[in-house]
Protein backbone atom coordinates (compact mmCIF):
# COMPACT_ATOMS: atom_id res chain seq x y z
CA UNK A 1 0.00 0.00 0.00
CA UNK A 2 2.85 2.37 0.86
CA UNK A 3 4.41 1.76 -2.56
CA UNK A 4 1.13 2.67 -4.23
CA UNK A 5 0.88 5.87 -2.18
CA UNK A 6 4.47 6.82 -3.07
CA UNK A 7 3.81 6.13 -6.75
CA UNK A 8 0.63 8.21 -6.64
CA UNK A 9 2.49 11.07 -4.93
CA UNK A 10 5.24 10.99 -7.55
CA UNK A 11 2.76 10.95 -10.43
CA UNK A 12 0.83 13.83 -8.85
CA UNK A 13 4.03 15.86 -8.53
CA UNK A 14 5.06 15.24 -12.12
CA UNK A 15 1.61 16.22 -13.32
CA UNK A 16 1.93 19.39 -11.23
CA UNK A 17 5.24 20.20 -12.87
CA UNK A 18 4.19 19.70 -16.45
CA UNK A 19 0.50 20.45 -16.09
CA UNK A 20 -1.25 22.99 -18.23
CA UNK A 21 -4.64 24.00 -16.93
CA UNK A 22 -5.97 24.59 -20.41
CA UNK A 23 -9.59 25.22 -19.43
CA UNK A 24 -8.60 27.70 -16.72
CA UNK A 25 -6.13 29.33 -19.09
CA UNK A 26 -8.78 29.75 -21.78
CA UNK A 27 -11.29 31.16 -19.31
CA UNK A 28 -8.94 33.58 -17.57
CA UNK A 29 -6.81 34.82 -20.46
CA UNK A 30 -7.79 36.11 -23.86
CA UNK A 31 -4.16 36.71 -24.71
CA UNK A 32 -2.19 34.46 -27.02
CA UNK A 33 1.63 34.13 -26.81
CA UNK A 34 3.53 34.68 -30.04
CA UNK A 35 4.32 30.97 -30.41
CA UNK A 36 0.64 30.49 -31.21
CA UNK A 37 0.73 33.06 -34.04
CA UNK A 38 1.85 30.44 -36.56
CA UNK A 39 0.66 32.47 -39.52
CA UNK A 40 3.06 35.25 -38.47
CA UNK A 41 6.30 33.29 -38.35
CA UNK A 42 5.98 30.02 -40.26
CA UNK A 43 6.31 31.82 -43.63
CA UNK A 44 9.61 33.27 -42.36
CA UNK A 45 10.92 29.74 -41.81
CA UNK A 46 10.00 28.38 -45.24
CA UNK A 47 12.91 26.54 -46.87
CA UNK A 48 15.19 27.66 -44.02
CA UNK A 49 17.39 25.59 -41.73
CA UNK A 50 16.15 26.53 -38.28
CA UNK A 51 17.74 26.55 -34.85
CA UNK A 52 15.56 26.94 -31.77
CA UNK A 53 16.30 28.37 -28.32
CA UNK A 54 13.69 26.74 -26.09
CA UNK A 55 12.87 24.98 -22.82
CA UNK A 56 9.95 23.13 -21.20
CA UNK A 57 7.72 26.23 -21.15
CA UNK A 58 8.06 26.76 -24.94
CA UNK A 59 4.55 25.48 -25.52
CA UNK A 60 1.41 26.31 -27.48
CA UNK A 61 -1.77 26.13 -25.42
CA UNK A 62 -4.67 27.00 -27.72
CA UNK A 63 -6.90 26.23 -29.52
CA UNK A 64 -5.87 22.56 -29.65
CA UNK A 65 -4.37 20.49 -26.85
CA UNK A 66 -1.04 21.77 -25.51
CA UNK A 67 1.99 20.97 -27.65
CA UNK A 68 5.65 21.82 -27.39
CA UNK A 69 7.01 24.18 -30.02
CA UNK A 70 9.47 21.53 -31.23
CA UNK A 71 6.60 19.13 -31.97
CA UNK A 72 4.61 21.91 -33.60
CA UNK A 73 7.44 22.86 -35.93
CA UNK A 74 8.26 19.29 -36.89
CA UNK A 75 4.57 18.53 -37.55
CA UNK A 76 4.54 21.43 -40.02
CA UNK A 77 7.64 20.18 -41.82
CA UNK A 78 9.88 23.01 -40.61
CA UNK A 79 13.51 22.04 -41.14
CA UNK A 80 14.51 22.15 -37.49
CA UNK A 81 18.16 21.18 -37.22
CA UNK A 82 19.26 22.10 -33.70
CA UNK A 83 17.99 23.07 -30.24
CA UNK A 84 19.71 25.45 -27.83
CA UNK A 85 18.84 25.18 -24.12
CA UNK A 86 19.24 27.81 -21.36
CA UNK A 87 19.89 27.37 -17.63
CA UNK A 88 17.99 24.36 -16.20
CA UNK A 89 18.20 22.56 -19.55
CA UNK A 90 15.81 21.87 -22.40
CA UNK A 91 13.41 20.02 -20.10
CA UNK A 92 13.81 22.57 -17.26
CA UNK A 93 14.81 19.90 -14.72
CA UNK A 94 18.32 20.86 -13.68
CA UNK A 95 19.26 22.62 -10.45
CA UNK A 96 19.95 26.32 -10.16
CA UNK A 97 23.40 27.04 -11.63
CA UNK A 98 23.99 23.43 -12.74
CA UNK A 99 26.53 22.92 -15.52
CA UNK A 100 24.70 21.17 -18.35
CA UNK A 101 26.32 19.21 -21.16
CA UNK A 102 25.28 19.02 -24.80
CA UNK A 103 23.12 16.02 -25.63
CA UNK A 104 21.03 14.31 -28.29
CA UNK A 105 17.28 14.45 -27.83
CA UNK A 106 16.08 10.85 -27.57
CA UNK A 107 12.68 11.59 -29.11
CA UNK A 108 13.61 13.76 -32.11
CA UNK A 109 17.31 12.87 -32.48
CA UNK A 110 18.03 16.60 -32.64
CA UNK A 111 21.27 17.85 -31.07
CA UNK A 112 20.71 19.99 -27.97
CA UNK A 113 23.41 22.59 -27.39
CA UNK A 114 23.65 23.72 -23.79
CA UNK A 115 23.91 27.46 -23.20
CA UNK A 116 24.63 26.84 -19.53
CA UNK A 117 27.67 24.60 -19.70
CA UNK A 118 31.00 24.95 -21.47
CA UNK A 119 29.52 27.84 -23.43
CA UNK A 120 26.86 30.37 -22.51
CA UNK A 121 26.91 31.87 -25.99
CA UNK A 122 26.22 29.98 -29.24
CA UNK A 123 29.55 29.39 -30.96
CA UNK A 124 30.22 29.85 -34.67
CA UNK A 125 30.45 26.10 -35.22
CA UNK A 126 27.01 25.66 -33.62
CA UNK A 127 25.50 28.05 -36.15
CA UNK A 128 27.23 26.82 -39.32
CA UNK A 129 24.21 24.95 -40.72
CA UNK A 130 21.55 27.41 -39.50
CA UNK A 131 19.85 30.10 -41.59
CA UNK A 132 17.57 31.52 -38.93
CA UNK A 133 17.34 31.19 -35.15
CA UNK A 134 13.98 31.06 -33.38
CA UNK A 135 13.93 32.20 -29.73
CA UNK A 136 11.12 31.18 -27.37
CA UNK A 137 11.82 31.37 -23.63
CA UNK A 138 9.45 32.27 -20.81
CA UNK A 139 10.99 35.03 -18.70
CA UNK A 140 9.83 36.36 -15.31
CA UNK A 141 10.99 39.98 -15.50
CA UNK A 142 13.94 40.04 -13.07
CA UNK A 143 17.41 41.27 -14.06
CA UNK A 144 19.19 38.29 -12.47
CA UNK A 145 16.99 35.65 -14.12
CA UNK A 146 19.53 34.34 -16.60
CA UNK A 147 17.27 34.06 -19.66
CA UNK A 148 18.01 37.78 -20.19
CA UNK A 149 21.70 36.98 -20.53
CA UNK A 150 20.89 34.05 -22.83
CA UNK A 151 18.94 36.47 -25.01
CA UNK A 152 21.78 39.00 -25.10
CA UNK A 153 24.45 36.43 -25.95
CA UNK A 154 22.25 34.78 -28.58
CA UNK A 155 21.64 38.15 -30.24
CA UNK A 156 25.38 38.81 -30.17
CA UNK A 157 26.13 35.44 -31.78
CA UNK A 158 23.53 36.07 -34.48
CA UNK A 159 25.00 39.49 -35.24
CA UNK A 160 28.52 38.08 -35.47
CA UNK A 161 27.46 35.25 -37.78
CA UNK A 162 24.93 37.12 -39.96
CA UNK A 163 21.99 35.01 -38.82
CA UNK A 164 18.48 36.39 -38.41
CA UNK A 165 16.76 36.03 -35.04
CA UNK A 166 12.99 35.65 -34.71
CA UNK A 167 11.82 36.14 -31.14
CA UNK A 168 8.45 34.69 -30.13
CA UNK A 169 7.33 36.98 -27.35
CA UNK A 170 5.64 35.83 -24.15
CA UNK A 171 3.97 37.76 -21.30
CA UNK A 172 6.06 39.01 -18.40
CA UNK A 173 4.27 37.94 -15.19
CA UNK A 174 6.08 40.78 -13.39
CA UNK A 175 5.62 43.26 -16.22
CA UNK A 176 3.23 45.48 -14.23
CA UNK A 177 5.94 47.39 -12.36
CA UNK A 178 9.52 48.67 -12.52
CA UNK A 179 11.60 48.84 -9.34
CA UNK A 180 14.91 48.29 -7.60
CA UNK A 181 18.46 49.60 -7.82
CA UNK A 182 19.92 50.02 -11.29
CA UNK A 183 22.91 47.84 -12.19
CA UNK A 184 26.29 49.60 -11.97
CA UNK A 185 29.03 48.81 -14.47
CA UNK A 186 31.38 47.43 -11.78
CA UNK A 187 29.01 44.56 -10.98
CA UNK A 188 27.94 43.49 -14.46
CA UNK A 189 28.17 39.79 -15.23
CA UNK A 190 26.05 36.83 -16.21
CA UNK A 191 23.55 37.69 -13.44
CA UNK A 192 23.11 41.15 -14.89
CA UNK A 193 24.58 42.40 -18.16
CA UNK A 194 22.68 45.69 -18.49
CA UNK A 195 22.20 48.99 -16.65
CA UNK A 196 18.64 48.19 -15.64
CA UNK A 197 16.77 47.85 -12.32
CA UNK A 198 16.09 44.49 -10.71
CA UNK A 199 12.52 44.55 -12.03
CA UNK A 200 12.54 45.97 -15.56
CA UNK A 201 8.90 45.64 -16.62
CA UNK A 202 9.59 44.46 -20.18
CA UNK A 203 8.79 41.36 -22.19
CA UNK A 204 11.76 39.65 -23.84
CA UNK A 205 10.61 41.06 -27.18
CA UNK A 206 10.68 44.59 -25.81
CA UNK A 207 14.00 43.93 -24.11
CA UNK A 208 15.53 42.59 -27.33
CA UNK A 209 14.51 45.80 -29.08
CA UNK A 210 16.12 47.75 -26.25
CA UNK A 211 19.37 45.78 -26.59
CA UNK A 212 19.48 46.65 -30.28
CA UNK A 213 18.27 50.21 -29.89
CA UNK A 214 20.66 51.11 -27.08
CA UNK A 215 23.54 49.35 -28.88
CA UNK A 216 24.36 47.11 -25.94
CA UNK A 217 25.86 44.27 -27.99
CA UNK A 218 29.65 44.01 -28.20
CA UNK A 219 31.07 46.55 -30.60
CA UNK A 220 27.60 48.16 -30.84
CA UNK A 221 26.66 45.42 -33.29
CA UNK A 222 23.05 45.08 -34.46
CA UNK A 223 21.13 41.84 -34.56
CA UNK A 224 18.77 41.22 -37.49
CA UNK A 225 15.75 40.90 -35.20
CA UNK A 226 12.07 40.20 -35.78
CA UNK A 227 9.74 40.18 -32.78
CA UNK A 228 6.44 38.32 -33.11
CA UNK A 229 4.06 40.02 -30.68
CA UNK A 230 1.66 38.59 -28.11
CA UNK A 231 -2.02 39.10 -28.86
CA UNK A 232 -4.26 40.61 -26.21
CA UNK A 233 -1.51 41.52 -23.74
CA UNK A 234 -0.99 44.65 -21.65
CA UNK A 235 1.55 45.22 -18.92
CA UNK A 236 -1.25 45.32 -16.35
CA UNK A 237 -2.48 41.87 -17.40
CA UNK A 238 -2.43 39.35 -14.55
CA UNK A 239 -0.93 36.20 -16.05
CA UNK A 240 -0.43 32.79 -14.45
CA UNK A 241 2.16 30.79 -16.34
CA UNK A 242 0.70 27.45 -17.47
CA UNK A 243 4.13 25.77 -17.11
CA UNK A 244 6.75 26.69 -14.54
CA UNK A 245 9.65 28.51 -16.27
CA UNK A 246 12.28 26.88 -14.02
CA UNK A 247 12.25 24.17 -11.34
CA UNK A 248 11.95 26.43 -8.30
CA UNK A 249 9.22 28.76 -9.57
CA UNK A 250 6.17 26.48 -9.28
CA UNK A 251 3.34 29.01 -9.31
CA UNK A 252 2.25 32.64 -9.68
CA UNK A 253 3.00 33.52 -6.05
CA UNK A 254 6.59 32.25 -6.26
CA UNK A 255 7.14 34.11 -9.53
CA UNK A 256 5.76 37.34 -8.08
CA UNK A 257 7.89 37.06 -4.92
CA UNK A 258 11.00 35.93 -6.78
CA UNK A 259 12.58 39.38 -7.46
CA UNK A 260 12.26 40.32 -3.77
CA UNK A 261 13.26 37.01 -2.16
CA UNK A 262 16.09 36.19 -4.57
CA UNK A 263 18.28 38.71 -2.73
CA UNK A 264 18.35 36.16 0.13
CA UNK A 265 20.28 33.77 -2.14
CA UNK A 266 23.53 35.50 -1.15
CA UNK A 267 22.81 35.44 2.58
CA UNK A 268 22.58 32.54 5.08
CA UNK A 269 18.74 32.62 4.84
CA UNK A 270 16.74 29.91 3.05
CA UNK A 271 13.99 30.92 0.63
CA UNK A 272 12.39 27.49 0.57
CA UNK A 273 14.58 25.59 -1.87
CA UNK A 274 14.27 21.98 -0.80
CA UNK A 275 10.56 22.37 0.01
CA UNK A 276 7.46 22.52 -2.19
CA UNK A 277 6.99 26.25 -1.47
CA UNK A 278 10.12 27.65 -3.09
CA UNK A 279 10.24 31.47 -3.06
CA UNK A 280 7.11 31.52 -0.89
CA UNK A 281 8.81 31.40 2.51
CA UNK A 282 12.08 32.35 4.13
CA UNK A 283 13.77 31.34 7.34
CA UNK A 284 16.85 30.42 9.34
CA UNK A 285 17.54 28.34 12.48
CA UNK A 286 18.55 31.53 14.34
CA UNK A 287 15.22 33.32 13.88
CA UNK A 288 12.51 33.41 16.55
CA UNK A 289 9.30 32.78 14.61
CA UNK A 290 6.48 30.25 15.03
CA UNK A 291 6.42 29.16 11.37
CA UNK A 292 9.07 26.59 10.48
CA UNK A 293 10.24 24.31 7.68
CA UNK A 294 13.09 21.87 7.01
CA UNK A 295 14.79 21.96 3.59
CA UNK A 296 15.44 18.51 2.14
CA UNK A 297 16.82 17.42 -1.27
CA UNK A 298 14.09 17.46 -3.90
CA UNK A 299 13.38 18.22 -7.53
CA UNK A 300 15.41 21.30 -8.49
CA UNK A 301 17.45 21.37 -5.26
CA UNK A 302 19.71 18.38 -4.75
CA UNK A 303 21.69 20.15 -2.01
CA UNK A 304 19.47 22.92 -0.61
CA UNK A 305 20.80 25.56 1.74
CA UNK A 306 20.37 24.59 5.43
CA UNK A 307 19.52 21.01 4.44
CA UNK A 308 18.00 19.04 7.32
CA UNK A 309 17.92 22.07 9.65
CA UNK A 310 14.74 23.46 11.13
CA UNK A 311 14.31 27.00 9.85
CA UNK A 312 12.05 29.57 11.48
CA UNK A 313 10.63 32.44 9.49
CA UNK A 314 7.61 33.64 7.53
CA UNK A 315 5.14 31.82 5.32
CA UNK A 316 4.24 33.97 2.30
CA UNK A 317 2.11 31.54 0.29
CA UNK A 318 -0.98 33.75 0.69
CA UNK A 319 0.77 37.09 0.22
CA UNK A 320 -1.08 39.55 -2.07
CA UNK A 321 0.42 40.31 -5.47
CA UNK A 322 3.37 42.68 -5.19
CA UNK A 323 3.69 45.80 -7.33
CA UNK A 324 7.08 46.80 -5.94
CA UNK A 325 10.39 45.23 -4.94
CA UNK A 326 9.70 44.38 -1.29
CA UNK A 327 12.59 45.04 1.11
CA UNK A 328 10.90 44.53 4.48
CA UNK A 329 11.78 40.83 4.72
CA UNK A 330 15.45 41.42 3.95
CA UNK A 331 15.64 44.28 6.47
CA UNK A 332 13.88 42.20 9.14
CA UNK A 333 16.12 39.19 8.57
CA UNK A 334 19.28 41.29 8.80
CA UNK A 335 17.99 42.94 12.00
CA UNK A 336 17.38 39.56 13.68
CA UNK A 337 20.47 37.75 12.42
CA UNK A 338 23.02 37.70 15.30
CA UNK A 339 26.21 37.48 13.22
CA UNK A 340 25.68 40.57 11.08
CA UNK A 341 29.24 40.57 9.76
CA UNK A 342 28.45 37.22 8.10
CA UNK A 343 25.00 38.05 6.75
CA UNK A 344 25.94 39.33 3.30
CA UNK A 345 27.92 36.95 1.13
CA UNK A 346 30.35 38.11 -1.53
CA UNK A 347 27.84 37.63 -4.35
CA UNK A 348 25.18 39.88 -2.83
CA UNK A 349 26.48 42.97 -4.63
CA UNK A 350 26.15 41.19 -7.98
CA UNK A 351 22.52 40.33 -7.29
CA UNK A 352 21.78 43.85 -6.07
CA UNK A 353 23.83 45.37 -8.90
CA UNK A 354 25.36 47.86 -6.50
CA UNK A 355 27.30 47.91 -3.24
CA UNK A 356 25.04 50.68 -1.94
CA UNK A 357 22.14 48.43 -0.88
CA UNK A 358 24.31 46.35 1.43
CA UNK A 359 25.95 49.47 2.87
CA UNK A 360 22.57 51.16 3.41
CA UNK A 361 21.19 48.14 5.27
CA UNK A 362 24.32 47.85 7.41
CA UNK A 363 24.01 51.56 8.31
CA UNK A 364 20.40 51.13 9.38
CA UNK A 365 18.69 53.03 6.58
CA UNK A 366 14.91 52.73 6.46
CA UNK A 367 13.13 51.20 3.47
CA UNK A 368 11.86 54.66 2.51
CA UNK A 369 15.37 56.13 2.55
CA UNK A 370 16.70 53.25 0.44
CA UNK A 371 13.89 53.66 -2.10
CA UNK A 372 14.52 57.39 -2.45
CA UNK A 373 18.14 56.66 -3.33
CA UNK A 374 16.98 54.64 -6.35
CA UNK A 375 14.77 57.34 -7.83
CA UNK A 376 17.09 59.32 -10.15
CA UNK A 377 18.38 56.25 -12.02
CA UNK A 378 14.97 54.54 -11.95
CA UNK A 379 13.36 57.57 -13.58
CA UNK A 380 16.05 57.67 -16.25
CA UNK A 381 15.51 53.97 -17.03
CA UNK A 382 11.74 54.39 -17.23
CA UNK A 383 12.23 57.11 -19.84
CA UNK A 384 14.36 54.74 -21.95
CA UNK A 385 11.90 51.89 -21.39
CA UNK A 386 9.03 53.89 -22.91
CA UNK A 387 10.78 53.92 -26.29
CA UNK A 388 10.62 50.14 -26.59
CA UNK A 389 7.18 49.25 -25.28
CA UNK A 390 5.21 47.04 -27.67
CA UNK A 391 2.19 46.76 -25.37
CA UNK A 392 0.13 49.27 -23.38
CA UNK A 393 1.01 49.90 -19.74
Amino acid sequence: MQNIIRLFTKITFLIGFYSISFLGYAQEHSLSPAAEQLEEYLPLLNQKRVGLVAHAASQLYAPQKPTHLVDTLLARNVKLVKIFAPEHGFRSREDNGAIIKDELDSLTQLPIISLHGKNKKPQAQHLENIDVLLFDLQDVGARFYTYLSTLHLTMEACAENNISLILLDRPNPNGHYVDGPVMEDAYKGYLGMHNIPIVHGLTLGEFANMINGEKWLAGEAQCDLTVIKIKGYTHSTSYDLPVRPSPNLPNATAINLYPSLCLFEQTPVSIGRGTEQQFQRYGHPYFQETFSFIPQPNFGAKKPKLQGQKCFGENLVSHPRLDKLELKWLLKAYHHYPEKENFFKKGFVKLAGTKSLQEQIEKGWSEEEIRRSWEPELSAFKAIRKKYLLYPN
